[in-house]
């Protein structure tokens, strides 16, 4: 079954060219030149993976991305016209999954698509993981990407639940923010360990709001964070 790529940006050419490429290997495109039919176009057509332009009318890419994470964890990749580090940080902040430099190559946009499709997978394929964690007072359930505090369930991210099932799998290791990176975004992954504090402390919030006075995540200063079940039995 094909993916379905979506791309949003104002530049005509950009989009023909990227979408000729896409489609020799074998992937449906949607294409949309403006923010606000962008949001428009994901609700329609569902895509697998959006590709978004930062500058572009209606809404630029951020205020979209900002708007697809509120319902969706699609893996998103951003294109933006300047090497600008604050602007990579601010991405991944707000949950995308890679950045593109304009000018690219095609072919480095197709690769970076397919690598960020193949994490997805990986990540989505359990292999030998327990596909439950039990702990006092929360469950996360690997297959259905379900959290459960209290009885509350909590509406995580893609981002952010890989980084709670990493920490929950092994209570009481510390990982480093490198190490966390590693796992979550990847090898491959170019940018600040800074962005795991913030996805840590939203995580933290939504946890916080069931939870109560428990802290699941817990900060090592100096050296990165861990998970700290309360006591009780867990499997």
């Amino acid at each position: 079954m094909k993916n379905t790529i979506l791309i949003a940006d104002d530049e005509e050419k950009i989009c023909q060219v990227v979408r000729k490429y896409l489609e020799k290997e074998n992937f449906n495109v949607i294409e949309c030149s403006n923010g606000l039919d962008a949001i428009k176009e994901f609700k329609k057509g569902h895509p697998d993976l959006v590709v978004l332009d930062i500058m572009m009318p209606g809404a630029d890419g951020w205020e979209v991305c900002r708007e697809l994470r509120k319902t969706s964890d699609v893996p998103i990749i951003m294109l933006t016209a300047r090497e600008d580090e604050i602007d990579r940080i601010l991405g991944l902040e707000m949950g995308a999954d890679d950045y593109v430099v304009k000018p690219f190559s095609p072919r480095e946009l197709v690769a970076r698509v397919k690598a960020v499709l193949r994490r997805v997978t990986d990540k989505e394929s359990p292999n030998d993981k327990r596909t439950i964690l039990n702990y006092e007072g929360i469950s996360i359930n690997l297959d259905t990407r379900q959290v459960i505090v209290n009885n509350k369930d909590i509406t995580l991210t893609l981002k952010e639940f890989d980084i709670l099932y990493i920490l929950a799998e092994a209570p009481g290791r510390i990982f480093t923010r490198e190490k966390i990176l590693e796992i979550v975004w990847g090898y491959d992954y170019i940018g600040d360990a800074r962005t795991v504090d913030t996805h840590i402390n939203r995580l933290r919030d939504k946890l916080s709001k069931a939870a109560g006075d428990v802290s699941y995540v817990n900060t090592v200063w100096g050296v990165g964070y861990k998970f700290d079940p309360p006591a009780g039995n867990n499997n």
